[in-house]
């Protein structure tokens, strides 16, 4: 029984190829945009967390300042002391380890070639914190550290650019008018959030930095690597108390340094990405019903022109059950058809986009079938009025139809 009703359809549907066609245009749209959409959103998200995860998972970065930046025309907040480092070590519980930092825009040299770069002075625990890697060399050794050594580690983006013609471990080059040797190179790590490199910089011991390159020894950064077992939130809170206290800061008077969380910047961060995708595929989605609306306005006319043809079915000895479940059929083969064909567009839609956005390609089942059974709802929903006009209709007056 199906079986028959099943090739009715398909045979309905091929004799009017054409319009068969531009009835599941609008499915096909809204399937192929509900699944870009989705899928390129996922793909964002998961660059967006890659690139956040790769500034470090669970860690608290400390800088002078109320916010990014000075702000009004005040005197500049004070800097820290590596006796501040050294305190949220000692008295803050759920740290694992901390790591000062001075900074520097420089010009390195070699060889007639120069590169503009940022230069990091820091001990080990930078590398731990960050969770970088050397893909050649060594890390500095504590007799350096202490003693103020120029030695260096590279990021991949200055090893490229000053070190054309072969390996760097142990060569030198200039950095200002300090020549330093290169006992390292960082493992690539790629674009950072807000487009930075990560592999444009030069690492060497703090006490080198401070003595020859900056100049004083003011700390403008701390970085603070948590715990997993402790909330950041209540580690941050604790550094704020003991900074606070430290800096002597009475009750009323706001805080004139800031603590950056990662995880929960990257936790805001895709919430609100996932958030955007939800929304486009909302609206996306409108693009659905207005095929829906297409399948039901094709279905009526369908209705209208085979009349004479249900008559005789229902003279013959159909029932109305019969011929609403064929014309149900037919709406529903279409919006099906116009869903597979919208998933492959996706699919190729979205293969093609992935690599040009530089966002990874991530398949999703689920949205795939949820988005091909919301097309097989659409002919449902759409289609059950067309065939429910053509069941009740009175088979005298169908027959005298012209």
């Amino acid at each position: 029984m199906f079986g028959t009703i099943m090739a009715l359809a398909l045979r309905e549907i091929q004799r009017h190829k054409m319009r068969s066609f531009l009835t599941t245009l609008g499915i096909i749209i809204g399937v192929a945009s509900v699944v870009t959409m989705v899928t390129i959103g996922k793909g964002a998200t998961a660059a967006v967390q890659a690139q956040l995860a790769s500034l470090g998972s669970n860690v608290l970065t400390v800088r002078p300042g109320a916010g990014f930046g000075r702000g009004g025309g005040g005197p500049p907040p004070p800097p820290f002391k590596e006796s501040d480092a050294d305190a949220i070590r000692e008295q803050v519980a759920g740290v694992l380890t901390v790591a000062p930092q001075v900074q520097a825009a420089v010009t390195v040299v070699r060889s007639g070639q120069n590169w503009s770069t940022t230069l990091f002075g820091t001990t080990n625990d930078y590398f731990e914190v960050s969770g970088i890697a050397l893909d050649a060399g060594r890390r500095f050794s504590e007799p350096e550290l202490q003693a103020g050594k120029a030695v260096c580690v590279v990021g991949a983006t200055v090893a490229a650019n000053l070190f054309r013609d072969g390996d760097p471990l142990g060569r030198q080059f200039r950095v200002r008018d300090v020549s330093c040797e290169v006992i390292g190179v960082m493992a690539r790590r790629g674009q950072a959030g807000f487009g930075q490199d990560q592999d444009d910089q030069v690492v060497m011991p703090l006490k080198t930095a401070e003595r020859r390159i900056v100049g004083n020894r003011d700390i403008r950064a701390i970085q603070v690597a948590v715990d997993r077992i402790y909330s950041t939130s209540a580690v941050s809170a604790s550094i704020t108390q003991l900074l606070r206290e430290r800096r002597k800061l009475q009750d009323g008077i706001a805080d004139n340094f800031n603590i950056f969380d990662s995880k929960q910047f990257l936790d805001a961060v895709s919430g609100t990405s996932k958030t955007m995708t939800m929304l486009l595929g909302a609206v996306a989605a409108v693009s659905l019903v207005v095929g829906g609306i297409g399948i039901m306005n094709i279905m009526l006319v369908s209705v209208t022109e085979r009349t004479r043809e249900i008559g005789i079915r229902l003279a013959i000895g159909a029932v109305q059950r019969e011929v609403l479940t064929q014309f149900l059929v037919e709406a529903v083969t279409l919006s099906c058809l116009g869903g597979l064909i919208g998933l492959l567009v996706a699919l190729a839609a979205t293969l093609s986009l992935a690599p040009v956005m530089r966002v990874p390609f991530s398949f999703d089942w689920q949205i795939n079938a949820l988005a091909f059974l919301f097309s097989a709802g659409i002919g449902i929903a759409f289609g059950y009025f067309p065939a429910r006009r053509a069941a009740s209709l009175n088979p005298i007056d169908a027959l005298r139809h012209e």
